[in-house]
This record gives structure tokens, sequence and C-alpha cells, in this order.
């Protein structure tokens, strides 16, 4: 790969992510554990999925956002962020602490951000991305200069663990991302987001909506976990994570040899190697964490930019591409802004 050319001041101002923070719980569970909660083996869950264990969040009154906190706060130090100079903070989750108020509000309330602006974005897998257009919105538009963007999720607080189906998948974690302007010509060049209600059959929560409030019954009957049709879902997503990652390309002249990470969704192993292989990119540029993290959705891909952030370095080509239920999907082509910071 060619190295790139240092990009002319007077470029428009763009969104770029100058820091990024992740945070995962201490507990893992293992697939050897797993095997003896429901009828799978550890060769059966790497064959298929690629996962070798996830963090589970375990202990009384603790939710979403207390991941999310974490991953803020850790932020706001390491980019020397204060708190009162924060103009607006974003949450991308399916599993908020509470129906209201807005897993942002709590989190801004934990690291002591007050008066701005907080809201959380409902994309599933893909809300993360959502909610980093949304903040490039902002900042192109000179409404926000220090942004935050966090996804999270709990996904434990919703899967079934007597359905091996589902609950060898997921896991819980956080990812937060500091979008500021830049007038360098890194960041945020293009996104684009898409959706198709048509899909909900395949990948949904069938209980606990206004639709089908919980009653006894709705709990007795275990309808307040992950539905998920497998196959269905795993066809979708390879071919619209694919197509909106060639689109983006498309769109901005950028052929696969000048891209130098592929930041996907981590739902599943062999979802990010068809992904890869569509795109023509070799798996030595794909940014993959489901072996350790499992599908901790809105979080997947800031905890990607997490990992591999030391190998990071100012004007890397990447493309963001998530696929969730719904469906939505939603893809992201970024150049990186910062050389990562010494490790300590």
């Amino acid at each position: 790969m060619t190295r790139k050319t240092r990009p002319r001041t007077s470029d428009p101002v763009r969104a770029a992510i100058t820091g990024v923070f992740g945070h995962v719980p201490d507990y893992v569970l293992s697939n050897a554990e797993l095997a003896r909660m429901v009828d799978t083996t550890d060769a059966w869950i790497v064959e298929r999925t690629g996962i070798k264990e996830r963090r589970i969040l375990k202990g009384p009154g603790l939710g979403t956002s207390h991941m999310a906190a974490e991953a803020v706060r850790g932020l706001l130090l390491k980019t020397g962020t204060e708190a009162r100079d924060v103009d607006l903070l974003i949450c991308a989750t399916t599993t908020p602490d509470f129906v209201f108020p807005s897993t942002a509000n709590l989190v801004c309330d934990m690291v002591g951000i007050r008066n701005i602006g907080s809201f959380d974005v409902q994309a599933a897998c893909s809300g993360f991305v959502y909610a980093l257009t949304i903040a490039s919105q902002f900042i192109e538009t000179g409404k926000c200069r220090k942004i935050i963007v966090v996804g999270a999720d709990k996904m434990s607080s919703i899967i079934d663990y007597t359905d091996r189906a589902t609950c060898v998948l997921f896991g819980d974690g956080a990812g937060a991302v500091l979008v500021e302007p830049s007038q360098t010509g890194y960041g945020i060049q293009d996104t684009l987001i898409r959706s198709d209600g048509a899909g909900m059959p395949h990948l949904h929560q069938k209980a606990g909506g206004s639709r089908m409030p919980p009653t006894p019954e709705t709990v007795a009957q275990r309808l307040h976990y992950v539905h998920q049709e497998g196959a269905a879902v795993y066809k979708f997503a390879i071919a619209r994570m694919a197509e909106i990652a060639v689109e983006l390309m498309d769109r901005n002249e950028v052929t696969a040899d000048r891209i130098d990470w592929l930041v996907p969704h981590q739902a599943n192993r062999r979802i990010i190697e068809a992904t890869a292989e569509r795109m023509q990119l070799p798996m030595d540029r794909v940014m993959v964490t489901i072996q350790k993290y499992g599908n901790t959705t809105a979080a997947t891909i800031p905890l990607c930019l997490w990992d591999y952030e030391q190998r990071l370095k100012t004007g890397d080509r990447m493309m963001f591409a998530a696929f969730g239920g719904g469906f939505t999907w939603a893809g992201a082509y970024v150049t990186w802004a910062y050389d990562a910071p010494t490790a300590q």
C-alpha cells in the first residue's frame, strides 16, 4: 500500500475521531462454561462463530450505562478533555437501562457532564455508525466542537441462556470516541445509513415494548429475549455489509488496494470473512475482536478501534460496515486523524 500524502490545510472542516477508549467487564464467560449450560462444545462454537469467550457484566443494579460511563471516563482522561468542554453525547444502545430516561442522560450524570444535549440512538448493531453519522453533521455545521459517541450494550440482559443458537454469540461491553473538527482533510469522509423494516421477523425482541408490554405470561413464555433466525440474518448481513462498503468505495473513488482497514461489525467470523472476500480485502487488513468479546452489538466497532489503536497511523483509510436487527445497516469511509499515543 502506498503512503498517503498530506492533505491541504484549505480542505473543508470534517468531523474526525481524535480519541478512543473501551471498557469490558471483568467476568469472562468461556465456551467451556457455556458447554456446561447448554448442549454445545468449544469446537462447535469456534467453528461456526469464531468466538472463544465473551465478557459479561455481573452485579446487582448494573446496566449498560455503567459500562458506557467507564468508557467515557477513560476517554476524557486519555484525551485530556474536561467534562465541561463536551458539547454533545450520543449513546448507541439496544439495551438501555430504562425505557426512559435515556442511557446517554445517565452517562452524562455519572461522569459529571452537565447542561448539554444527550440522547440515545437505537439502530441495533448499526447504532454506532448511525450515531457517528449524526455527530458528523453537528461538527461539520459548526454547531459543536467536541462530541462523544459511545456504543454500549449489556446483551446478557436479553439473552436466553437455554438457547444455544443465541447465547453463544453475545457479550457485554462499551466503546467511546471523541469527535472533533479537523481541517487537515482527515476524518469522516462519507457515511451511509440504511434500513428495511421487513427484516424485523428475523431478528427482534418480541415483548417488552408498547406492542406487547411485560406481563406474567410474556415472562413465562420467555418472550423478553433475543429472537434470531440465523440463516436469514447471515444471508442479509453478508450482502448488505459488503454492498454498503462497496457503494462507499465507489462514491469516493477508492479501490480495495487503497483501503488499509475494514472495521466490520463483529457478529460472526464467517460474516466478517465473507464481507472481506466480497470487498477483495485480505484478512490481515480486517479488524477482528470477536474471538474475545463476542457480539457486543453497538460496541463492536469502537472496541475494534480501541483494540487496534496502536497499529493505526494518521491517514489510514478505513471502511466501517455494520448490520443489525430490524434490519439496519450502515457504513462509513474514514481516514484516521492521529497517530496512536505511546503505550503506557
